[in-house]
Order: C-alpha cells, then structure tokens, then sequence
C-alpha cells in the first residue's frame, strides 16, 4: 500500500478528475507502473484510469507510444524529449483525457555526469494541447526514494493539468 502522502496525492486527483469527468493514463520507466499502482489503489479509481503504459525498454517506448527511434538516438531515453514523446504516445495510444510519463535513473547505478542518478524527466499532456515538462535531480537518494518522490511529482502534474 503507498505511502500516506502518495494516498493523498492520488484520492486529490482522482477526485478532481471525477468531479471534471476526466480520464487519465500513464507511461512509465523507471516508476514501473507506481502511478498507475497508486491511482487503482483506491476505490472508484475505475472511473478515472484508463490504463497505464509500463515502457521500460526502449524497444517498448517505440513499440507502445510511439516514441521515434531517432529521439531515443540523439537524446537518450531519459530526456525531455523522451519524456514528452511518452506522454505523446499515451494520448495517440488511449482515450485518455490527461496523460504523463516518468523516465529517469532511480540507481544505484546507471548514472553518469551528463545524467546522474536521480535524474527523472516528467511530461504531462491533455487534450486540450496543454503540455507541462518538469526535470527533476533527485541525487542519489536509493532507488526507493527516488521513485517515491517522482509518483508524487506524476500525480502533482496531473493534478496541475485536471485543474485547469
């Protein structure tokens, strides 16, 4: 079961989607589904969630969403590019209303200077054409931290979407 604040964070949106009749769908790496885990967590989540997208390889970003192989090629697969193709993909991909995505280095490993661990890019995306980027450097927090705290900041910016 997530934590208290993610409970919060999730019941917030989902009721405010409920109130707005919209729906939401994921795409996630490095979060491996804990959006989408957090948002079903919670009773009557069936009317919001349409589905989540869990694109861990590169070869599923393309696969699922779309996502072209030239991005992946020339700015790697956490990016902002990256990230904003994903969700992209979600809205191509599903009926959804909102759609965000979540890539990045949770560690121990993987990082480098350029992308350290605790590197997670976001991308939020509606109907309406509203696009939101947010770039977060978590550091090197272990691996369960650095995916707790980018659910929350998924959940913020669907939040911030189904707001306006």
């Amino acid at each position: 079961m997530p934590d208290q604040e993610i409970q919060d964070a999730a019941r917030a949106l989902l009721d405010l989607c409920k109130a707005k009749t919209l729906t939401v769908a994921t795409a996630e790496s490095c979060t491996g589904g804990l959006v989408a885990a957090a948002l079903t967590e919670i009773a009557g989540s069936s009317a919001v969630v349409d589905r989540g997208f869990v694109t861990y390889s590169n070869a599923s970003k393309q696969e699922l969403l779309g996502v072209p192989v030239d991005t992946l090629k020339q700015h790697g697969e956490v990016s902002r590019e990256t990230a904003e193709a994903m969700a992209n993909g979600v809205l191509a991909h599903s009926p959804a209303d909102l759609a965000v995505s979540v890539t990045g280095i949770a560690g121990p490993g993987g990082g480098s200077a350029a992308k350290p661990v605790g590197l997670v890019h976001f991308a939020a995306a509606s109907r309406s054409g509203r696009r939101i980027h947010h770039e977060s450097r978590f550091g090197d927090l272990g691996r369960g931290e650095v995916r707790r705290r980018s659910v929350l900041q998924a959940l913020a910016m669907l939040t911030e979407l189904a707001g306006d």
